[in-house]
C-alpha cells in the first residue's frame, strides 16, 4: 500500500467514524495519489478557499508586473472619495485581512451600494497592516484592482491557471457589477481543487509548468499575522492560515480544505457541507499525514537496521 493509499484510508475511517458530512477527499504525497468519494465529484461552493485561488492570481499579476504588493487600492480603482487613511491601503493589506477598514461583508449577502469597491474605500481605515479583519469584501477589492488592470478575472486566469490544469469552464460568483466575488463563490470538483493544491505544494508549479513563481507560494504562508482569535485561526498570511501542526491551509466554510505538509511532500483536498465540526477534517487530514509519514521513517529505520 502507497503513503497516499495509507493517508486516505486513516481519514477515511476517522471521518466515517465520526460520521461527519464529506463529499470527496483527494491525497497527493510524492508523485502516489489516492482518493475516496462519498457522494459523485460535483463542482461545489469552494467559500474562502476561493480567496487562495485569488492569491494565486495576485501572484501571476505581481510576477508579470502589472501589480506589486505596494499598488495601492485608490490608485488601481481610480478612487476619488477616499476614506480618511484608505488612501494607504494595498494589494498586500488586502490579501492579508490588515486594510484597517472596518467593513465586514461575505459573498452570501446582498450589495446594497452602487460600488462594494468604492463603499469601503470610502470608510476609514484605522491604520492599515494594524488591525485584521475577515471580510470577502477585501478580497473582492484586491480582484477588482486586477480586474482595473486584465480585464475579468476569470477570463484572464484561464490561460494562466485553468486551462494549464486542465480546469474547464469554471464559474465565479459575481457581484451586480458583473466582477467576480473573489473572497468566495468558485466552483470546482474536488480533483480539480486538488490541482490546486498540488501547484501550493510544488511551490507554484505544475508538472513542468510554471504557473506562479516560487516566491509568491512561499509568501503566501510566511509572515502570519496574528488574527485575535484562538487555535486554527491564530495566524493568516496572504489567503492562507497556519496550521494545523506545521502545516499550512486554505479553509473554506462547511469543510472545503486544501491542507499542505511540505515537510512529508503532501496536500490533502476536501470538499464537504459538515456544519457542526468542519474544523474536524482539517484535523483528522493533518493527524493522517503525520502519522503516516512518522510510520513510514520508523518502517525505513527498522529496514535499514539502525
Amino acid at each position: 500500500m502507497s503513503l497516499a493509499e495509507t493517508v486516505r484510508d486513516h481519514i477515511v475511517r476517522a471521518i466515517d467514524e465520526e460520521q461527519l458530512a464529506a463529499y470527496g477527499l483527494h491525497v497527493l504525497v510524492g508523485h502516489e495519489s489516492a482518493q475516496h468519494r462519498w457522494r459523485s465529484d460535483d463542482r461545489v461552493n469552494l467559500y474562502s478557499v476561493s480567496k487562495g485561488v485569488s492569491a494565486l492570481a495576485a501572484g501571476i499579476a505581481v510576477d508579470e508586473g502589472i501589480l506589486s504588493l505596494d499598488t495601492r487600492a485608490v490608485d488601481a480603482l481610480g478612487v476619488s472619495d477616499i476614506g480618511s487613511g484608505a488612501e494607504a491601503v494595498t494589494l498586500e493589506h488586502l490579501l492579508s485581512m490588515t486594510s484597517g477598514i472596518d467593513f465586514e461583508w461575505f459573498g452570501d449577502q446582498e450589495v446594497p451600494w452602487p460600488d462594494l469597491a468604492q463603499e469601503m474605500l470610502a470608510r476609514p481605515s484605522r491604520g492599515p497592516g494594524e488591525h485584521f479583519q475577515y471580510s470577502d469584501a477585501s478580497t473582492y477589492v484586491a480582484m477588482r484592482m486586477l480586474g482595473a488592470v486584465a480585464g475579468d478575472v476569470r477570463d484572464w486566469l484561464m490561460p494562466r491557471l485553468f486551462q494549464p490544469l486542465g480546469i474547464h469552464n469554471p464559474q465565479w460568483l459575481r457581484c451586480p457589477l458583473g466582477w467576480i466575488v473573489g473572497g468566495s463563490g468558485l466552483e470546482l470538483r474536488t480533483e480539480e481543487l486538488a490541482r490546486i493544491g498540488r501547484v501550493l505544494r510544488d511551490r507554484g508549479r505544475f508538472g513542468n509548468d510554471r504557473i506562479v513563481s516560487e516566491r509568491w507560494v512561499g509568501r503566501m504562508h510566511s509572515h502570519w499575522v496574528a488574527s485575535g482569535a484562538g487555535g486554527l485561526y491564530s495566524s493568516y498570511g496572504l489567503a492562507a492560515w497556519r496550521g494545523p501542526g506545521v502545516g499550512w491551509r486554505l479553509d473554506g466554510r462547511y469543510g472545503q480544505y486544501v491542507f499542505i505538509h511540505d515537510a512529508a511532500d503532501a496536500v490533502v483536498t476536501i470538499t464537504a457541507h459538515e456544519e457542526r465540526s468542519d474544523q474536524r477534517l482539517v484535523e483528522i487530514a493533518a493527524a493522517a499525514v503525520t502519522d503516516a509519514v512518522s510510520d513510514d521513517a520508523v518502517s525505513d529505520d527498522a529496514g535499514s537496521g539502525r
